[in-house]
């Protein structure tokens, strides 16, 4: 299945969700935002939200500064 994130495509052997996903690359699910097919999922959604062939993912971290 191929899947693009931060479009980037990507090739993966398994479905996954985005828990899965951010476990995967140690992305911690409480610093960032994730847009699915440019829909903003909540985090107690990302366990149950599978990512399936041909998604468009976008995973925005959250940046300090000043």
């Amino acid at each position: 299945m191929i899947i693009k994130i931060n479009g980037e495509e990507l090739n993966f052997d398994k479905e996954l969700s985005i828990k899965d996903f951010l476990e995967t690359k140690k992305i911690s699910a409480d610093a960032v935002v994730v847009e699915l097919n440019q829909n903003i999922i909540p985090l107690e959604k990302y366990q149950t939200t599978w990512l399936t062939h041909k998604d468009n993912l976008e995973i925005l971290r959250f940046v300090g500064g000043g």
